[in-house]
């Protein structure tokens, strides 16, 4: 029955973007930003258990980050208690949610994106309030999420057939997958709905129950999220969103007895507490947790003397860039032959000058970092790098008019030492560094000097060097001619290696197996 539906899909075909240069779509998505003015900003949202809607005492604001002035609307402050009910609600749907038809959750999906198509602008214009990206970048992660519901419809089916085993003489052997509990489902601010939606997904999609705690710069972006499957046709009780604060959601949340996985998207310092915390067995609890971890990267551009320059150029400035830097798959390395680094350096440098800094609401190149705080911390490392490197670009808070907001200029260093925190931290802003390399093969050990392994791009002609690097370049994601970001959900696994991650690869065609246990069922004739 399962393969007959799975046939009954059409080719799958990724989300197309909308063409923001056409003036009838731009002055929707301008239509879609008044609206949500109008229908959101000021409101007060409330927290999801037992498919209630449940207040708080307690509650806090969530501030347009090109504008820090404003307060979007307010979120509750989630209580101990409200914790352990949720958790308690999670547990208790698991037991019919976990019986329930993959077709049901297939057929759930495809309404979701159905419903998405025809709301991306209005999340477009949420997203932009909550973190700062243009319509651009916030349309690119919307679209995602769409393909998101498509692939996964897909998955589930796929998955719920199971897989053949070598035959027996006397019995008739299966292996199948079932689900494994309640998965705690924690996200970033950078990607608050593609992130969240393809691990909750996941989890769903195998049968689990989810407890969905979004970072708190972001959190209407995953609410609405949620309440999108639930007007799909997802049993309400099948997620809980929590959102508040860490001292209640973070480490009590997964040292839970009742978690049984931990799905976590964030910095390499939390994944790796998260790891360290979730390996303790708490009492009362009855089976070792899963955690998938995506914690972050220092992705490398490797251009060769023999490389497009100018496709190079424009592929670094946008992977480097694009939202402020603010990508764990951002370009913040280029690592160039020796023979072709001035060029190159002056073809990124001329692009990068011409971007300009503005608010994110009215489509501007580069918007603000999503805080204060995080333009303060990207800016000790920019005024360290102007003692060990030397500044060609940038360097310097950027000019917002008459707006609050954590602007910062694109930042370029060269000649960076790899021994460099330019060439080694997560820096997470508009900051790129520039390493001259003696040749193609030093390159590539540049490249992979480095604890982190997530994506990276090489550029070159030549068969024998692009066949070097797909062996060698020890990431996740590696893409040749291209830029570094932009993967897409269904053909771009994504995840990496090293200090990037648990390689969990969402989108990919492995992920739904990180939510599911192996039964072999052997019955003799």
């Amino acid at each position: 029955m399962t393969g007959t539906l799975m046939e009954g899909f059409l080719p799958f075909e990724h989300e197309p973007y909308f063409s923001f240069g056409d003036a009838a779509v731009a002055q929707q998505q301008q239509e879609a930003y008044r609206q949500v003015r109008g229908q959101y900003v000021g409101q007060r949202f409330s927290l999801i258990i037992g498919g209630e809607r449940v207040e708080s005492d307690k509650t806090f604001e969530v501030r347009n980050p090109a504008d820090t002035r404003e307060v979007v609307w307010r979120f509750p402050k989630a209580t101990p208690a409200q914790l352990e009910q949720a958790i308690g609600a999670a547990r208790a749907a698991f037991e019919e949610w976990r019986f329930s038809d993959p077709f049901q959750r297939a057929s759930i999906f495809k309404r979701a994106a159905d419903l998405m198509r025809a709301r991306r602008m209005e999340f477009n214009a949420v997203m932009g309030l909550e973190n700062g990206k243009n319509w651009f970048e916030a349309d690119g992660e919307i679209a995602e999420c769409v393909d998101h519901f498509e692939v996964f419809a897909r998955e589930t089916l796929r998955w719920a057939q199971g897989k053949p085993v070598y035959p027996m003489p006397d019995e008739h052997v299966t292996t199948v997958y079932e689900p494994i509990g309640v998965v705690a489902v924690i996200s970033p601010w950078n990607f608050p709905a593609a992130i969240p939606l393809g691990m909750a997904l996941g989890a769903i999609a195998a049968g689990n129950t989810v407890v969905w705690k979004p970072a708190s710069e972001t959190p209407l972006s995953s609410y609405l999220l949620v309440e999108l499957l639930f007007e799909a046709g997802l049993p309400r009780n099948v997620i809980q969103f929590l959102t508040g604060t860490d001292d209640v959601l973070g480490d009590p949340l997964v040292d839970h007895k009742d978690i049984r996985m931990i799905a976590f998207t964030g910095s390499k310092e939390i994944g790796c507490r998260i790891m360290e915390r979730a390996a303790k067995v708490q009492p009362g609890q009855r089976w070792l947790k899963r955690v998938m971890a995506e914690m972050g990267g220092k992705d490398p551009t490797v251009v060769c003397a023999d490389g497009d320059l100018d496709a190079a150029a424009s592929g670094i400035v946008q992977a480097a860039f694009g939202y402020a830097g603010q990508k764990c798959s951002a370009c913040s390395r280029v690592i160039a032959e020796q023979s072709v680094y001035d060029e190159l350096l002056a073809k990124v440098v001329k692009l990068a000058g011409e971007l300009k800094v503005g608010s994110p609401e009215d489509n501007a190149a580069l918007g603000p970092v999503i805080h204060a705080g995080s333009a303060e911390r990207i800016m000790k490392y920019v005024e360290a790098g102007k003692q060990s490197a030397r500044l060609v670009l940038g360097g310097e808070r950027a000019d917002s008019g008459e707006a609050q907001g954590g602007y910062v200029q694109p930042t370029i260093f060269a000649d960076v030492d790899p021994r460099d925190p330019l060439f080694q931290e997560e820096i997470f802003g508009p900051v790129l560094a520039f390493t001259p390399a003696r040749d193609w093969q030093h390159a590539i050990e540049l490249a992979n000097d480095s604890e982190y392994g997530l994506t990276a791009a090489f550029y070159s002609r030549d068969p024998r060097k692009v066949e070097e690097a797909r062996r060698k370049i020890h990431v996740g994601n590696l893409y040749i001619n291209r830029k570094c970001t932009g993967a897409l959900s269904g053909t771009h696994a994504f995840g990496g290696y090293g200090m990037s991650g648990t390689n969990a690869k969402v989108g990919g065609p492995d992920y739904l197996f990180w939510f599911l246990q192996t039964k072999t069922i052997a019955q003799k004739y």
